[in-house]
């Protein structure tokens, strides 16, 4: 199905670009069905990223066992990202515009621009950095091995890729994703079946964890795995076409399910193959897993994470696009695309020179956590104490005196949570880089992110019902 602007441009086709940017969607040109949603997430969650995060369960010093327990209780955060997405149809647009009824339009300026920036440059250079590793490790087996030129040519191709996807937009994305989330599940599903001939199914680490060192290494592994359903506030940005009169329940299990059931299993095989592997995950895990593999199937594993890669960062491209002009930028929504593309390879390439996979995707997830979290506890309660209505012309009403400009422009109990939870969290976390003085004083135990989510919940729902709440509460 093809919809129209005003100007009789196309605007969610799949086979032009897409014009719209943040503007209401009207009710004639609302289509498609919750359970579209379910793929439109699995194609992304099928990517090497779990298994690379898989394998940090292992290398923190769990057992198998418990790296699996980890690993299931990190899906659960996939629930909010479903909860957040019923405010897409309500409001008839993205939801880097539907945060202005937390934080109102000056304040919603300023965490967009970081946030939104922050999380499209790290999921953008991480997904990168994952094809550019693996791409480079599979040219040096046909003897292309210069460790500068081909990583860098590896990541403009599928940064050039990915922004194409992200040009044509929604339409596009609805569509190819189906069809793409099959062929990554093929892919993967085959890739499984010669890494588990290796596993080590009763593997333990040399000196079992116990203790506080246990809890340390469950708590750092539990914060990595959920800050990716907890970075995904974009989620409104994918069903905001739907017509108003969609089940919340039904958009909700599409989206938490799409993500969770593919990541959740595919992140388990990674901590298989970290016992697979060994100590040859120590010269980089994408060698080590190219190695396992049967030569006629290595590129068609490195085909797939690429085409993962464009999936996945082709979405945040998209949503990072209407971000740019959610905060106020003077520039249309293609254009925008390229603007993120282009911020996005330039840090992909700079990590691709200087730090091995593992470590950038540990290190940068830990961190991104202290903002993601807070911001999405605090959509959550919006989304729940308003039970999913959003009236889309009040947010897009910036003149004060309007319902969502509050306090001079600043919805001040979403910002004071927001400012909360990051403080109070950033106490807590524990990485290599900087831990918290609580972390460090509970044994290095990272409490980061049930705190992030606990305070600035709790903080946003307390002051929304004062005067600062104003005519914007729920």
């Amino acid at each position: 199905m093809t919809t129209t602007a005003p100007d009789g441009a196309l605007v969610d086709s799949a086979t032009q670009p897409e014009t719209r940017g943040i503007e209401l969607i009207d009710d004639s040109a609302r289509h498609g069905r919750a359970r579209d949603l379910f793929a439109v997430w699995a194609a992304p969650s099928v990517n090497v990223l779990a298994l690379t995060i898989g394998a940090s369960m292992i290398l923190l010093g769990l057992e198998l066992w418990q790296a699996i327990l980890v690993i299931v209780a990190g899906s659960v955060p996939w629930i909010f990202t479903g909860i957040i997405a019923v405010s897409g149809p309500a409001a008839g647009t993205s939801g880097s515009v539907i945060t202005r009824a937390m934080f109102g339009f000056r304040g919603n300026k300023v965490v967009q621009a970081f946030m939104g920036w922050l999380v499209a440059a790290v999921f953008l250079a991480l997904n990168w950095l994952a094809a550019a590793f693996l791409g480079a490790g599979l040219l040096a087996q046909f003897g292309v091995s210069d460790p500068v030129l081909v990583p860098i040519l590896i990541t403009l191709v599928v940064a050039a890729v990915t922004v194409l996807i992200a040009v044509y937009g929604h339409g596009l994305i609805l569509r190819a994703y189906p069809a793409i989330a099959i062929v990554l599940i093929a892919i993967f599903l085959v890739v499984t079946a010669f890494i588990l001939p290796h596993v080590d199914w009763a593997y333990r680490p040399a000196e079992p964890l116990q203790g506080v060192p246990l809890w340390s290494a469950i708590t750092i592994g539990f914060a990595i795995l959920a800050s990716g359903p907890l970075s995904y506030m974009n989620s409104p940005d994918m069903s905001r076409y739907l017509p108003r009169d969609t089940k919340p329940s039904h958009i909700i299990a599409a989206t938490a399910l799409g993500g969770a059931l593919p990541q959740t299993f595919f992140t388990i095989v990674g901590a298989l193959l970290a016992t697979a592997v060994g100590s040859a995950m120590d010269a980089g895990l994408e060698g080590a897993l190219l190695a396992l593999l049967p030569a006629w199937l290595a590129p068609l594993f490195v085909l797939g994470v690429v085409i993962n890669t464009v999936a996945l960062n082709g979405m945040t491209t998209y949503s990072s696009s209407l971000t740019l002009q959610a905060i106020g930028v003077p520039i249309r929504r293609i254009p925008a695309a390229v603007v993120v593309g282009a911020i996005g390879a330039a840090l992909t390439i700079y990590l691709a020179l200087s730090t091995s996979l593992l470590d950038a995707v540990n290190l940068m997830l830990q961190f991104l956590i202290l903002v993601s979290a807070p911001i999405m506890a605090i959509f959550v309660i919006d989304v729940i104490s308003r039970r999913g209505r959003y009236n889309g012309e009040d947010l897009f009403d910036g003149r004060p005196g309007g319902r969502f400009w509050y306090t001079a422009g600043w919805g001040l109990p979403g910002v004071l949570a927001f400012v909360a939870g990051v403080c109070t969290s950033a106490l807590f976390v524990s990485t290599t880089v900087w831990t918290g003085p609580i972390s460090e004083a509970l044994g290095y135990i990272d409490l980061s992110v049930p705190v992030a989510l606990v305070v600035a919940a709790s903080v946003y729902a307390g002051l929304q019902r004062t005067r600062l709440g104003g005519k914007g509460r729920p």
